[in-house]
C-alpha cells in the first residue's frame, strides 16, 4: 500500500522558517520524481518545487527562499521554507510521479501551513 505522510506544518509570522518532510512508503523512492505543491483556499494547486534524478526546479513565487531536497534511503523528501510570507499561506501536498508503461502518480494528505502576524 502506496502512502505518503507530510508534517512540520504550522502557524508561523512573517520572515519565520518551517521544515516539512514528507515520508514514502510501498513503492521505490528512489526511482520517483518527487514535488511538492501548495493549494490556497479558493485556488487552484499549483506546482511548489520538484526534484527530478540530480536536479531541482522551482516556482518563481519561492525561489531563493525554498529549497527542496530528497535523502532516498531515508524515503523522505524535504521542503526547507525561508523569509516565509503571508501569500506562502497553503495547504502542503506532497507528489510522488513515476512515468512508465503507465503513469504512476501519489499523493500525500496534505499539512497546512499558515504565516500570519
Amino acid at each position: 500500500q502506496v502512502q505518503l505522510v507530510e508534517s512540520g506544518g504550522g502557524l508561523v509570522q512573517p520572515g519565520e522558517s518551517l521544515r516539512l518532510s514528507c515520508v514514502g512508503s510501498g513503492f521505490t523512492f528512489s526511482r520517483y520524481a518527487m514535488a511538492w505543491y501548495r493549494q490556497a483556499p479558493g485556488k487552484e494547486r499549483e506546482l511548489v518545487a520538484s526534484s527530478i534524478g540530480g536536479s531541482t526546479s522551482y516556482a518563481d513565487s519561492v525561489k531563493a527562499r525554498f529549497t527542496i531536497s530528497r535523502a532516498n534511503a531515508a524515503n523522505t523528501v524535504y521542503l526547507q521554507m525561508n523569509s516565509l510570507k503571508p501569500e506562502d499561506t497553503a495547504v502542503y501536498y506532497c507528489n510522488a510521479r513515476w512515468a512508465a508503461l503507465r503513469v504512476y502518480d501519489y499523493w500525500g494528505q496534505g499539512t497546512q501551513v499558515t504565516v500570519s502576524s
